[in-house]
């Protein structure tokens, strides 16, 4: 190892993005829990496919992915969506990926949108076109906290088509975790209503149950 890269391993050494102890990015243990499989629901006649069950482990690597912009959480997220959407055997679809957006205020506080960086790694690791096409028309509060009920609520009729924007082919919904469905249902809406055709959803995370 070099002196300057032992230096820095010294003053801040690499820790575990799950359970933060001294080692490596992802220890084994962590990995357990983000293990990519193919996990499949519904959202109304919608199929979703996962990767990874969504866990104290997988919010972290989001966590960090979103907010702290952590490089190594954003490839864990990238091969969990590349691993469901290869395990959901779609490949020989004419697929456009679509991310979810994020809102004005998110972008700005993380300095990029996240979904659409995370679609544009999965579209470059698997060969898989972006169609950038959705967008907030109205504030949304978080939802945090919220159950379902309020969630689908507080998302009705807030996503529309960008102006100018034609996604042709099968479009496939792209998001980091689906917990109750709100967010896919609503974005497939906006979609569908224009006259798009939207196959499926793939997310990396999906929590057991739904809530």
């Amino acid at each position: 190892m070099p002196p300057i890269e032992a230096l820095t391993q010294l003053l801040f050494p690499t820790r575990c993005i799950g359970c933060k102890e001294i080692g490596v990015f992802i220890c084994s243990t962590c990995r357990l829990e983000w293990h990519p499989h193919l996990y499949s629901t519904h959202i109304s006649s919608i199929p979703i496919y996962s990767g990874v069950i969504y866990s104290k482990t997988a919010s972290k690597i989001l966590l960090s992915a979103k907010e702290n912009g952590l490089k190594g959480a954003d490839e864990l997220i990238v091969k969990a969506i590349v691993h469901a959407l290869t395990q959901a055997n779609l490949s020989n679809r004419n697929i456009r990926l679509v991310p979810i957006p994020s809102s004005r205020s998110a972008r700005r506080r993380r300095g990029r949108s996240f979904m659409v960086d995370i679609a544009q790694g999965v579209g470059a690791v698997g060969g898989y076109r972006i169609s950038d096409s959705l967008e907030l028309v109205r504030k949304v509060r978080d939802q945090s906290g919220l159950h379902a009920d309020a969630r689908a609520e507080n998302l009705k009729g807030a996503f529309g088509v960008k102006a100018g924007s034609y996604p042709c082919g099968d479009l496939v919904l792209i998001d980091d975790v689906v917990t109750t469905g709100s967010t896919l249902r609503e974005a497939a809406r906006a979609l569908t209503c224009q006259g798009f055709s939207v196959l499926a959803s793939v997310t990396a995370c999906v929590a057991q149950p739904l809530r």
